[in-house]
C-alpha cells in the first residue's frame, strides 16, 4: 500500500511545510502541472494506496475496477478509497482538472466527525466514477479551484474552510448518478486474477515481526475488490486452477519458509506477522503444509 510519505516521494513533490502542522492531510494538485511534472504517461497504474483522492478528470479516460470497466469520453468526477484498487488509463493527450488527497483523520475533525468510510462514496461494490456535464464540470472547477487558493493562503483558520470545501465535492459526487460499467467480461476475468495477486504479493515481504498481514482470508480479497467471494473463487480457479484459500496459503506458507530460515524471530513473532492470532494456529497450518513443525524445519 502506498503512503503519503512514499506518494511525495514517488512522485517528487514537496510536503507544504504548514501542512504537517495540521491534523490529517489534505494537498490539492492541477493535473496537467502534476502530469507534466511527474508523469509523462498520464497513466495511474494499479495500486491501493492508504489515502482517499477525489479527481475531477477533463479528457477521455478508462477505468478499471476489478472485474467493471468505466469509459469516460469528456469529463468525469472519481472518488477514489483505500480499501478498493483501481487502474485509470487516459486515452488521449489531452488531460486536465484537478486532484486533491485526503486522509480520513482530516475529515473526521469536522464538528459532526464524518468517517469518510462510512459514507455512501466510498462504499464498497459501487461505481465511483461519474460523468459530468459541461456545466457540472465548471461548478467543480471553481470549487477545486477555491481548495488550490485556499491552501496558499495565510488565512488562519483555512482548514476549516478546506474541510467544508472537500464536504462539499463529497456531497456533490453522491447526488450524482453512477456510469453504467461497460461488458466487457471476456477480460473481466484476467483482469480480477491479476488484481487478486497483485494484492497479495503486495503485502510480501514481511520486513518486521511487528508487521502483519492486513489481508489473511478470501473474503478480505473480495471486499477489497468490490466482488463476491464466490465470484472471486471461480475466476481463480478458471485461470489458476487453485481456489482463492489455496493460492494465499501457498504464499503465506512460502513467506513461512523464508522467515523461519532467514531470521532470528521467535515462531510467535513469525505466526503474528503472518495473520496468525494462536502460536497453535499458525503451528497446525505448517504442519498441514508440509508435514512437520515449525521447530523442526527451522532446523
Amino acid at each position: 500500500m502506498t503512503t503519503l510519505e512514499e506518494f511525495y516521494k514517488e512522485t517528487e513533490t514537496l510536503i507544504p511545510l504548514e501542512i504537517n502542522k495540521e491534523i490529517g492531510h489534505f494537498n490539492v494538485f492541477k493535473i496537467d502541472e502534476f502530469i507534466a511534472r511527474v508523469n509523462k504517461r498520464g497513466a495511474m497504474p494499479y495500486d491501493r494506496r492508504a489515502y482517499y483522492k477525489i479527481s475531477l478528470i477533463n479528457g477521455r479516460n478508462r477505468a478499471e475496477y476489478a472485474d467493471k470497466v468505466i469509459e469516460i469520453e469528456k469529463n468525469a468526477l472519481l472518488f477514489a478509497t483505500p480499501k478498493i484498487p483501481y487502474n485509470y488509463v487516459p486515452l488521449d493527450d489531452k488531460q486536465s482538472g484537478y486532484f486533491c488527497i485526503f486522509t480520513d483523520e482530516f475529515l473526521t475533525q469536522t464538528k459532526s466527525g464524518i468517517i469518510p468510510e462510512e459514507l455512501p462514496i466510498f462504499q464498497p461494490g459501487g461505481y465511483p466514477i461519474f460523468q459530468l456535464t459541461d456545466n457540472e464540470s465548471q461548478e467543480l472547477t471553481a470549487l477545486f479551484l477555491k481548495m488550490f487558493n485556499e491552501l496558499s493562503s495565510d488565512y488562519a483558520y483555512k482548514y476549516d474552510l478546506l474541510r467544508n470545501y472537500l464536504l462539499q465535492l463529497i456531497h456533490y459526487g453522491q447526488k450524482l448518478q453512477p456510469v453504467p460499467p461497460i461488458n466487457q467480461a471476456h477480460n473481466a476475468s484476467t483482469r480480477v486474477a491479476r488484481l487478486f495477486i497483485e494484492l497479495l504479493e503486495r503485502q510480501f515481504p514481511i520486513q518486521s515481526p511487528h508487521q502483519k498481514l492486513s489481508l489473511r482470508k478470501a473474503n478480505d480479497y473480495a471486499e477489497r475488490l468490490a466482488i463476491h467471494v464466490n465470484h472471486l473463487n471461480k475466476v481463480l480457479k478458471e485461470n489458476t486452477g487453485k481456489t482463492t484459500s489455496e493460492i494465499i496459503s501457498s504464499r503465506v506458507l512460502q513467506e513461512a519458509k523464508i522467515l523461519l530460515k532467514q531470521t532470528d524471530w521467535s515462531i510467535s513473532e513469525i505466526a503474528y506477522s503472518l495473520g496468525f492470532e494462536e502460536l497453535a494456529h499458525f503451528s497446525n497450518f505448517f504442519r498441514k503444509q508440509t508435514s512437520e513443525a515449525p521447530n523442526t524445519f527451522r532446523a
